[in-house]
């Protein structure tokens, strides 16, 4: 059994679901399906999901914005339409959207959850409708039917270990079995969102309750590359990657997977394979357990921005007892999450998303580590991004540290900060923004041509 999961450029329109249909049905062990929402469908359309944003704000607002209600609507009826569906699809579209915004209105629990997965849930009713219409046997499962149960946590769903042992009886059904993600239920019945990239999260759950042979993701490209297209022309296609590999490269500012996605198929050893809907023939990206054959060891170079620096200095900060637990209960007591923690002898770096440390928050955190840890020096340094080189298999090779600073000299970017993980899988460096795209035209230089 295969599980396939589409994502939102895969069930943007009418044409792409086609596309889907016949992916679907090509191969008989395709057959439990999870579907994002609507994506765009060209440069400048808005997602579905971000229009069901913008319908549960106006409705907060105490206006419902028809149109954006309509803008909405539309999408779904152009589909069911072009493929000659009955109307009565998009009737129960309609039903379970304007279902959604009465708890909306009413301020129910939860309310903005539900309205949000209205996106993926019509892509759901549409596709199944489709296929039963093309001939082939084929049902709607709800998440809650389905047994996709979730704790409720602050910025996303976490799924409960019971949900996999009652996904495992869908494999005593035979038709195709179409599931919308990036929701699931509480125990209690309260329907909540997965968090960011939530229906590749639910497509790597049911993989894993499934025990399917594999987890094959459709998206928009053929494979992943080595490097951001952004950068570089081009660039080399990766065939295979471990899912640590992966896992450091979506952390990292690689779009394909949110970096949390993979972990439900990791645990379950499921092989999870990227593949373009729009070139299904293309063999794509096989992501594993087990490290395969190849000849070299660094596999990729992510990058991201909008970082920033927090640095601390104190004469015998190693002797201090406890400081560098101090430093970061004073960034939990605040609500600030960090990213890296690289230290010194005498200085500690940790290092936040900027959006982490607005204004106001600053001068609180600051004043706080002045008063209470009594450090000699204090800087925050914005506008940084990171870098980094990821590759099972880079401790055991020398010289790729060595490599990776004649890259950055040869660009002529400064590196304000260098750590390596205890994973050993990745290497991060830490640049101004401004030399971002030097340093990484750089990298791939040195490790891919």
């Amino acid at each position: 059994m295969k599980v396939v999961k589409f994502g939102g450029s895969s069930v943007a329109d009418a044409g792409q679901l086609e596309k889907v249909k016949n992916i679907v049905t090509a191969e008989e062990e395709r057959r439990v399906v999870v579907v994002s929402a609507p994506g765009k469908r060209y440069s400048g359309d808005q997602k579905v999901t971000d229009l069901l944003i913008k319908l549960g704000e106006s409705i907060h607002n105490g206006e419902v914005d028809h149109d954006v209600y309509k803008m909405i609507i539309d999408r779904f009826q152009s589909m069911v339409d072009e493929l000659n569906l009955p109307l009565d699809v998009l009737e129960e579209v309609r039903k379970r959207l304007e279902f959604s915004m009465e708890q909306v209105q009413k301020k129910e629990a939860k309310a903005i959850d539900s309205l949000k997965s209205c996106g993926e849930d019509g892509s759901a009713l549409i596709l199944s409708a489709y296929l039963r219409q093309e001939g082939y046997e084929s049902s709607y499962v709800n998440p809650k039917e389905a047994g996709i149960l979730v704790r409720d946590e602050p910025g996303g769903a976490l799924v409960l270990e019971e949900s996999f042992e009652k996904l495992y009886r869908l494999r005593e059904r035979q038709e195709i079995l179409v599931i919308p993600g990036f929701f699931g239920y509480t125990p209690e019945g309260t329907l909540v969102t997965f968090s960011r990239g939530g229906s590749d999260i639910t497509g790597s759950i049911v993989a894993a309750g499934l025990q399917a042979e594999l987890y094959e993701n459709f998206t928009d490209v053929d494979s992943v590359y080595c490097v951001n297209p952004m950068f570089v022309d081009q660039p080399k296609e990766l065939t295979s990657l471990t899912y640590r590999e992966m896992r450091e490269l979506s952390y990292a500012g690689f779009s394909v997977f949110h970096d949390e996605a993979l972990i439900p198929a990791f645990k379950a050893k499921i092989p999870v394979c990227i593949k373009n809907t729009n070139n299904p023939s293309a063999p794509g990206t096989m992501i594993t357990a087990d490290l395969p054959d190849r000849e070299f060891h660094v596999v990729g170079i992510a990058s991201d921005k909008g970082f920033l620096n927090l640095y601390v200095s104190k004469y015998l900060m190693n002797r201090e007892l406890g400081f560098g637990r101090k430093l970061l209960q004073i960034l939990e007591d605040e609500g600030v999450s960090f990213e890296h923690a690289p230290s010194g002898i005498d200085d500690m770096s940790v290092v936040l998303r900027d959006h982490q440390l607005p204004p106001e928050k600053e001068e609180v955190v600051v004043r706080r580590i002045k008063e209470e840890l009594k450090v000699d020096t204090i800087i925050i340094e914005r506008d940084m991004a990171m870098i980094m080189i990821v590759g099972e298999g880079m401790n055991q090779t020398i010289g790729i540290a060595s490599q990776a600073a004649c890259a950055f000299r040869e660009a002529d970017v400064n590196i304000e900060m260098i750590n390596q993980g205890s994973s050993e899988v990745s290497m991060m460096f830490g640049v101004k923004t401004e030399g971002l795209a030097d340093a990484v035209q750089s990298l791939y230089h040195t490790f891919f041509e």
